[in-house]
């Protein structure tokens, strides 16, 4: 059921996409399908895990955007001047860590992993996919054994209101 789902929402967003207000033709409704089927091949399974539906949400979606343009946005502005900051004074001290954000879900990791490494002056090295522990490289190192929210903030906060 959730594929059927997925593709419907995946063939409605390209028929909004190509219509210019008059009719859509036939060779537009065919390659939409197509596209749909083969988005909804992709990513069902992130978007709709199992039978629960979690992202068929739209308060999801809404607190999605709340957090790519407020805390995301803001964190990725502060970290653009931190690590130019960094580079212009030589104040660097490197190295990976290792955190657990206490993540469960395939996509809440997928989405941490990508927002930490979108923000300057951190990357998401490896997911352990056992324990859900993440290792970063970050570009200041301050503590051996970092807190969560030293590394990424309120990052997983928002992604568990998200995708779990």
């Amino acid at each position: 059921m959730s594929f059927w789902v997925t593709f419907g929402v995946c063939y409605a967003a390209y028929l909004l996409l190509v219509w210019t207000g008059g009719a859509v033709e036939l060779s537009e409704l065919v390659v939409g399908a197509l596209v749909a089927l083969l988005s909804a091949r992709l990513s069902h399974r992130f978007f709709a895990e199992g039978s629960d539906m979690r992202m068929m949400s739209l308060s999801r979606w809404g607190t999605l955007l709340r957090y790519l343009f407020g805390p995301f946005a803001r964190a990725m502005a502060e970290a653009n001047i931190d690590v130019a900051k960094r580079v212009i004074t030589g104040e660097l001290r490197p190295g990976i860590v290792r955190i657990s954000p206490g993540l469960r879900t395939e996509l809440g990791r997928m989405l941490l992993a990508n927002s930490i490494t979108l923000t300057p002056g951190t990357l998401t090295v490896d997911v352990d996919e056992q324990t859900g522990d993440f290792f970063v490289h970050w570009i200041y190192v301050r503590e051996e054994d970092p807190p969560v929210e030293q590394v990424c903030g309120h990052f997983p906060d928002w992604v568990r209101r998200i995708a779990e």
